[in-house]
């Protein structure tokens, strides 16, 4: 399992249920690596969407704890017991978390990759991904060219988990 975000300087990810900043190229990035693949959020991640919809083209299972809970297109767990018994239905390596905070930190020590866009930037946040770099059991494995939009630098970078 994967997880992919982009995050500040200071492991931001998002700021009032929206990324704290737009990158077309780190949209195209994330569009191409889960195109075809499995996609797993929490429920505010989903309402974050344009018009509130399933992301086209890939498999959407959404984890909220609201029984009532409904999203044309999408799957709908309610538990982390429910969401990896859906979860066994795919291949794992076909599976990427995506967000919020919470289904990060669920769901970070099932994943052995973490796909990350550091912008070189702090910004106000209120939602934060684990400091990979502070964390013995993840390595940076690749870090790509430094790219600019507009006035902000970014890489994107892999990580991964350390072998034991």
């Amino acid at each position: 399992m994967k997880a992919i975000l982009s995050a500040d300087k200071n492991w931001g990810i998002g700021c009032n249920n929206k990324l704290l900043v737009s990158i077309p190229s780190d949209m195209k990035y994330f569009r191409q690596t889960t195109t075809g693949k499995v996609v797993v959020m929490g429920r505010k991640t989903l309402e974050s969407f344009p018009n509130g919809l399933p992301l086209k083209n890939r498999t959407n299972i959404v984890l909220t704890g609201n029984r009532e809970y409904q999203a044309k297109g999408a799957v709908i767990v309610h538990t982390e017991e429910e969401l990896m018994k859906e979860l066994k239905k795919y291949n794992t390596d076909d599976v990427y978390v995506i967000g919020g905070e919470s289904i990060y930190r669920m769901m970070l020590p099932y994943c052995d990759t973490v796909y990350v866009t550091k912008i070189d930037r702090a910004f106000q946040a209120d939602t934060f991904f684990p400091n990979l770099d502070e964390m013995d059991d993840w390595e940076l494995a690749e870090e790509g060219e430094e790219q600019t939009c507009f006035d902000l630098e970014f890489c994107f970078t892999r990580y991964e988990r350390r072998k034991r």
